[in-house]
Order: structure tokens, then C-alpha cells, then sequence
């Protein structure tokens, strides 16, 4: 920990060391920071009057011109009444996107260090964005890529939201209250299977929102889990594959609003005649991955078994070893200073009273601020009532803004937990804002990945990763392979990134346009248009729940107080396994005319052929 405080402190006076050299293009016309071979080049801010020039011959029309060779190119842009603009920009083999989410990933696992792999990662990225030059590229990393992830006011909100239930959970903890929670289950739960089956179910229940649902459940469990001897990926496990899959199955979440609008864009852009609402809930029991993804989850615990890396963490787990070995885990409430004092009374409501307070002023402040934005906050509630409610509800707390909501959850949850301290005589208002702050600290590591995972996305998206994906993987389609295909690259892109959010982004804008023009007048039209909706947002969560570098997943470890990279080895077998499922018994035989409850039975009853013989009891393995 001492050489990793060291290295962060000196990346931080670096930062400020250097911040001085950063620039910014204030034209309007914006140019791509680097051009991909054999790729249309991207530069907004034209228009027809626009003259353009490229190794000094005009462009006529630039979306059909691509760059032959690898190299650098000059552009010189002539806008009527402006100075010209000259640009030179270095062109790139498309394959070289891939390579800053692949030293980060690959590394990560090698290294077993995720900060210095994300660094080096996002660095190999700058270096590429600055003209090969590794000095520049040190600088934009530090001055340009990092700053950019954390100005995002959304990113700002997550963190405090972050550090916020870190520090409620500190006052909680120090209160007694966590201990208070464990040992009234602890009357109840009488096994690890039980106790497992809670943390499923709560995290089914928390299903308005993923982050929400993966801080809360991770906190509140562990304890529970660490008393039955349940290893701390398997927890990492059950609370990643309960946040972003229930999340985007639910018909009121924080998620609804934006798979709308970009379904709805798409839809106008090009004449189709469908309510997006009412396609979103059509798509949803098309999502099998996330459905498939849950069943894995409840049989693992009822059947007993496991396999790959889990079964050997969880039969570590039965000796008493929560940790590997070595093992780093992002965040420590079990530290001395948060333990509570003696004298203090282990009391359960002190801990169940700030978590539900976050839960339910997190719910209903997202109806609250849904009617303070949706239709200009001119809509009543007998309005919300009347026609579909279900779709109204929907559209209503869709529109709020769930990252301001999340802060006044949060807040109050910490304001709560420090008054019931204090009033009960449990903590001076000292040692309360004491353990605040521990708790806050106990969240530093796992928000420096979270930037740093963040920044590694800013990279990815300026380089052009995911164009390169998308183009390189559909080149030539059938139509009844559509979907299948949709499922991989929305994966690959996911698992590249590390954003489900962001997947959603760029392929909605591709894959509705494609699948139009390709079924449009035919009787399976509607039909695909579904499974490939569904197709994105199945294959985005995937490849966000598998990698390394997502944000969930590393909340999930946060939460869980585990070693992240333990926890992404554990989880990935199970991952893929379901999406191997998905694919094999679900997209391909509704691709190819199956009826949707014999697929979806198949693939149920596949999964759990899996679990049972390729699984193993942990408690009977020797």
C-alpha cells in the first residue's frame, strides 16, 4: 500500500506540474484526433460551402473518402468567411484502437495491479492521440484524458455518491449497527445457501438502480456472508449479476429513459412507425442473457455447486480464508478504527434505518425529480394515474435526473445514521464525523480505478475503438444473423470500454438504421427489429459484467471488499457461460423461427444441466 501511495502522490504533482502546458482548440470545426485507415475521416463543423483539402487535392464529398496508407495526412479546412484552417493528423491501422483497452486489461491480469495497468493503458492511448510522442502523450494523460473523465458532472455525482455511502457505512459500523443487522439475521439465516438467497433476493428488490443496488447490497451482506464463510467473490459475483441485469429488465429504472430516447431518434430519423415505450417492453423478456444470468446466480447457491476459480475461492472460503492470499481488496470496514467501542449496543436498527432511508428517498426522490422534468414539470399526478400508468410511471422516473437523486439519497442516509449515533449517546459528534471520514477513506482506492477506468473510456472514444469494432465485424450480414451478431460486437465493445451506457450509444445509432434497410418489407420485420434491440442492451451488459475495467464491476468489488481482479477471474467462466447459452439457445433458434418459451426453456434447462454435473459441492471437494 505504501509503494501504491507513493506512486499516486506522484502522479498527482506531476498533474499539477504540468497542467499549465494543456491546450484547447477553440474553432468550432472539430477535427478526429487521429484518422483510421481505410475509414471515412470525421469533421464536424462543415458544411456545404466548406472547401476541404487533403495532401493538398479538394475532397469533394468527404464520406466516401477514406486514407490508403498509414502515416500522416494534411488537411486544410476553407470556410466562407474564415481564416483557413490546416490540420496534420496522423492515419493509424485500425487495429491499433485495440491496443490501450488490451495493455490494460492484459496486463492488469498479469501485473495483478489494476492502477498501474489502467495508467499504462490510458497512457499508450495518449501517446497514439499525440503523434507517437511519449512525452506529450504523458502530458495529456495527466492534464487532458483524466481531467476530461472527472469534469463530467455525472462521473462528479457517482463519486460522491460513492465516497457518501462509504462514509454512512463507517458511522454504522462504528455505531454497532452493522453488527446489529448481522445478528438479527443471524436468528433467521441459519446457513451460507440462506444467506446467499437474501443477497439475491435484495438485490432483485433494489432494482431501480445498478449503482444504488450494488453499494447497498455489497455493504449490507458481507457481514452476513463473512459469518457463514461465504468467499468474498462469490459475493462480488451475486452483487454484480444482481445490479445492471435486474436493472435493465425492469419496467421502472433509472435505464428506461435513455434506451428510449435513443430508440425514439433512430425511429424518427428514419420514418419508422413504432412507440419506442411500447417496443422497450417488448424487447424485455428478449434479454436473455440478464434472465439466464440470474437463474445461473440462484443455482449456484441452491444447488451447491461451482466451478472454475469460484469453486476454488469457495472452498478456500470454508477454512476461513475470505481473501486469497496477497489478495488486495478495494475498500477495508474491518479495520480497528471502525470497529465499535466497546460498551456500544449492537443495535439493528441503527444500520437498517440509513440503509432504507437511502433506498426509499432514492425511489421516491426519482418520482420527485420525473415530475419536476418530465413535460417541463407541467404533468399532475392524476395524469400519471390515468391511461397506461406502468408506461407513465416509466416515462416519469426516467426523466428524472437519478444522478442528483442519488446525492440527496446519500446525503440523507449519512445525515440519518450520524444523528441516530449521536442521539443515542453511541458517538460523540466527534467520533461520528470521525468514522465518516474512515469510511470515506476506506472508498479511495477503488475511486482512483473508477477515474482511471473512466479516462481509459475517454481514450477509447477518441481513438475510435468501437468504429473500428463495428466496421471490421460487419462487413457482410444475413439478416437472420443479425442479432446474434449485434450480441457480439455490443459484447466486445462493452468489454472493451467498459461501459454498457455507452455501447448503448453507438449502437442504437448503427443497428436500427441496418436492420431497417435490411427488413423493410418483410414480414419478420418488426420481429428483428425487437431481438436486435434487445440483441444491444444484452450484449452491452455482458461485456460490461466481464470487464475489468467497467465501472459496476469495479463497485461490485468495492462493495464487497474484494480484490477486483479476483473478482473479474471468478466471475468471467459463469459470464460466459450464460452468453454462450444466450446465443446458442436463445438469439440463434428465435433467429431462425423457434418459439420464444422453448428457447427460453432451453436455455434454463441448459444452464442448469451445466451447474449440476459441471459443478461441485465446495464443502465435499477435498
Amino acid at each position: 500500500m505504501l509503494k501504491r501511495s507513493i506512486i499516486l502522490s506522484l502522479l498527482v504533482f506531476i498533474f499539477f506540474s504540468f497542467s499549465l502546458f494543456a491546450s484547447e482548440n477553440k474553432s468550432n470545426i472539430e477535427f478526429p484526433s487521429v484518422i483510421l485507415k481505410n475509414e471515412r475521416i470525421k469533421i464536424s463543423g462543415i458544411y456545404r460551402q466548406t472547401k476541404i483539402f487533403i495532401n493538398g487535392v479538394e475532397v469533394k464529398d468527404l464520406d466516401k473518402y477514406t486514407v490508403k496508407k498509414s502515416g500522416y495526412v494534411s488537411i486544410r479546412v476553407l470556410k466562407e468567411g474564415e481564416k483557413p484552417i490546416e490540420k496534420r493528423i496522423l492515419v493509424i491501422p485500425g487495429i491499433m484502437t485495440l491496443l490501450p483497452p488490451f495493455i490494460a486489461i492484459f496486463l492488469a491480469f498479469i501485473f495483478k495491479d489494476v492502477i498501474i495497468s489502467l495508467f499504462l493503458g490510458i497512457f499508450t492511448g495518449a501517446v497514439i492521440l499525440n503523434d507517437l510522442s511519449l512525452w506529450r502523450g504523458l502530458l495529456r494523460t495527466l492534464d487532458n484524458y483524466i481531467i476530461n473523465a472527472i469534469a463530467d458532472k455525472d462521473r462528479a455525482s457517482i463519486i460522491v455518491f460513492t465516497m457518501m455511502l462509504g462514509g454512512m457505512v463507517g458511522i454504522i459500523n462504528k455505531a454497532g449497527g452493522i453488527k446489529g443487522i448481522v445478528n438479527s439475521l443471524a436468528k433467521k439465516i441459519k446457513s451460507g445457501e440462506t444467506t446467499q438467497l437474501y443477497s439475491w433476493l435484495l438485490g432483485i428488490l433494489i432494482f431501480f438502480d445498478d449503482y444504488t443496488n450494488t453499494l447497498l447490497v455489497g455493504n449490507t451482506m458481507r457481514p452476513l456472508t463473512d459469518k457463514w464463510k461465504i468467499s468474498r467473490e462469490k459475493l462480488a459475483y451475486i452483487v454484480d449479476s444482481t445490479a445492471a441485469p435486474v436493472a435493465s429488465l425492469a419496467i421502472i429504472s433509472t435505464w428506461i429513459g435513455f434506451e428510449i430516447s435513443l430508440i425514439g431518434q433512430s425511429f424518427k430519423a428514419y420514418g419508422i412507425n413504432y412507440d419506442p415505450y411500447s417496443i422497450f417492453l417488448q424487447s424485455i423478456p428478449f434479454r436473455l442473457y440478464s434472465i439466464f444470468t440470474l437463474f445461473f446466480v440462484f443455482l449456484t447457491f441452491t444447488l451447491k455447486k461451482e466451478f472454475g476459480p469460484m469453486l476454488k475461492a469457495e472452498k478456500r472460503a470454508r477454512t476461513g480464508k475470505l481473501l486469497r492470499e496477497g489478495a488486495m481488496p478495494l475498500t477495508d470496514f474491518e479495520t480497528g478504527m471502525l470497529s465499535p467501542e466497546k460498551g456500544v449496543k449492537e443495535r439493528w436498527y441503527n444500520g437498517m434505518i440509513p440503509i432504507l432511508t437511502v433506498i426509499i428517498f432514492t425511489f421516491a426522490g426519482l418520482f420527485y425529480s420525473g415530475f419536476l422534468n418530465y413535460k417541463g414539470g407541467t404533468i399532475t399526478v392524476s395524469e400519471v394515474l390515468s391511461g397506461n400508468i406502468f408506461k407513465n410511471l416509466g416515462l416519469l422516473i426516467s426523466s428524472a435526473n437519478s444522478f442528483d437523486v442519488l446525492l440527496w439519497g446519500s446525503f440523507l442516509g449519512v445525515l440519518v445514521a450520524m444523528i441516530m449515533a449521536v442521539s443515542q449517546k453511541l458517538l460523540t459528534m466527534k467520533k461520528a464525523l470521525e468514522a465518516w471520514f474512515q469510511g470515506l477513506k476506506s472508498m479511495m482506492v477503488a475511486i482512483v480505478i473508477l477515474v482511471l477506468a473512466w479516462s481509459l473510456g475517454v481514450v477509447i472514444v477518441k481513438i475510435g475503438t468501437a468504429d473500428y469494432l463495428v466496421n471490421a465485424l460487419s462487413a457482410s450480414l444475413s439478416y437472420r444473423l443479425l442479432p446474434v451478431l449485434v450480441f457480439i460486437i455490443s459484447a466486445l465493445i462493452s468489454f472493451s470500454t467498459g461501459t454498457s451506457w455507452g455501447t448503448l450509444s453507438i449502437m442504437f445509432p448503427l443497428v436500427i438504421p441496418l436492420t431497417h434497410s435490411m427488413l423493410v418489407g418483410n414480414g419478420d420485420y418488426k420481429k428483428f427489429m425487437i431481438l436486435t434491440i434487445s440483441s444491444i442492451l444484452a450484449g452491452s451488459v455482458f461485456g460490461d459484467h466481464c470487464s475489468p475495467i467497467s465501472d459496476t464491476t469495479i463497485m461490485s468489488s468495492m462493495a464487497s471488499s474484494c480484490d477486483h481482479l479476483d473478482h473479474v477471474r471468478t466471475q468471467f467462466p459463469y459470464a460466459f457461460t450464460a452468453a454462450i447459452v444466450t446465443i446458442f439457445a436463445g438469439i440463434l433458434p428465435l433467429s431462425f423461427g423457434v418459439p420464444y418459451l422453448p428457447s427460453l426453456f432451453a436455455g434454463l434447462l441448459t444452464i442448469f444441466l451445466i451447474v449440476f454435473f459441471i459443478g461441485k459441492n465446495p464443502d465435499k471437494v477435498h
